[in-house]
């Protein structure tokens, strides 16, 4: 399988589920541009069935290798990020998991017994980052439990295995060729930036900025009946070279630990 099949599999998915992702990328298509995507990310549970190595597989197989590791403390966050061996146009992946031995022995046990319930089939096939929610309806009850402790728990409880956000590579906009035209422009359009410590997350001299739009709500079936909660977001990202003229490819966990804010629960 080419790598380039696997991304656009997660872009339909992603668009498809997530409507407000597509209505960006139109926009900045309407507007003459050249829509690159600097990465895409994925997020899962430390339990060794489900971790950030298991996800990673298919990544691995066609093409990619481990570059960088990311602590994120506050959030009790672990995170890699792969690239392509040889394209060096390939996205970037960035796989991240939720420390579970952090949290409560309540919330450990929820996710614990929710992983219990996905098939051996399931858990060694290629087709686990496609695969969303594996382990039934879930409960709007447990959802909201799961975020006093974990916003991030909660929504992967929810979500499970898809794309959480695709990348806009700004440094291929032509118009748009900085974050701040991008953020203005997408607020002009109606459109929530994540203002988490600020619109823009980094800086020229860190070598990279980012933005995020605030997930999109969603209707979403659970056990009591149908709610609207964040779903997933597109993010926007600029990078600078380093001394030596190398356009820097990794991330910043302080920036990253920000934009994960982006899927908190909220209400219009």
């Amino acid at each position: 399988m080419d790598y380039k099949d696997i991304f656009n599999r997660l872009w339909t998915d992603y668009i498809t589920q997530n409507p407000h992702s597509k209505k960006v990328y139109d926009l900045f298509v309407g507007e003459g541009e050249e829509i690159l995507n600097d990465h895409i990310a994925f997020r899962t549970f430390n339990d060794a069935r489900i971790n950030i190595d298991v996800l990673a597989k298919v990544f691995i197989a066609n093409g990619f290798e481990e570059k960088g590791t990311y602590t994120f403390e506050n959030k009790h966050l672990f995170a890699k990020h792969f690239e392509h061996k040889t394209d060096l146009s390939a996205p970037r992946v960035f796989i991240s998991e939720l420390i579970l031995e952090d949290f409560s022995i309540d919330l450990q046990n929820i996710i614990s017994k929710t992983i219990d319930k996905i098939s051996l089939n399931n858990l060694t096939s290629e087709e686990l980052i496609y695969s969303g929610n594996i382990w039934g309806t879930p409960s709007y009850e447990v959802f909201k439990y799961l975020r006093k402790e974990s916003e991030y728990a909660a929504w992967v409880y929810v979500f499970g295995f898809c794309a959480n956000h695709f990348t806009v590579n700004i440094n291929n906009l032509k118009k748009y060729d900085s974050i701040e035209k991008v953020n203005t422009f997408l607020k002009n359009k109606g459109f929530l930036i994540n203002d988490s410590e600020g619109e823009i997350k980094g800086s020229p001299q860190e070598l990279l900025e980012q933005s995020s739009i605030k997930s999109g709500l969603i209707k979403v079936d659970f056990i009591e009946g149908a709610f609207e909660i964040p779903s997933c977001y597109y993010e926007f990202a600029k990078r600078y070279p380093d001394a030596n003229g190398k356009l820097y490819s990794g991330f910043i966990a302080k920036s990253a630990d920000k934009i994960f804010e982006s899927t908190d629960f909220y209400q219009k």
